[in-house]
């Protein structure tokens, strides 16, 4: 099994950019979808974790294929 770093350092440099959208194009907006993520139980948030996770391996999947 040959890894590809480049690909891993592309996959990560494009994440990392589609992280930094929000912060960047909602500035005054952020803090307060900080502080209603922060109280809210860990339920919710496994479950937004979780649908993200799986939207991306299936959108993984679908180009590799």
């Amino acid at each position: 099994m040959n890894i590809d770093w480049k690909l891993i350092a592309m996959a990560l440099g494009i994440a990392l950019v589609i992280e930094g959208m929000p912060y960047f194009l909602f500035a005054e907006k952020m803090p307060k979808v900080l502080r209603t993520l922060s109280a809210m139980g860990a339920r919710p948030l496994r479950l937004i974790g979780a649908s993200s996770m799986t939207i991306g391996l299936v959108l993984i999947w679908l180009m590799r294929h």
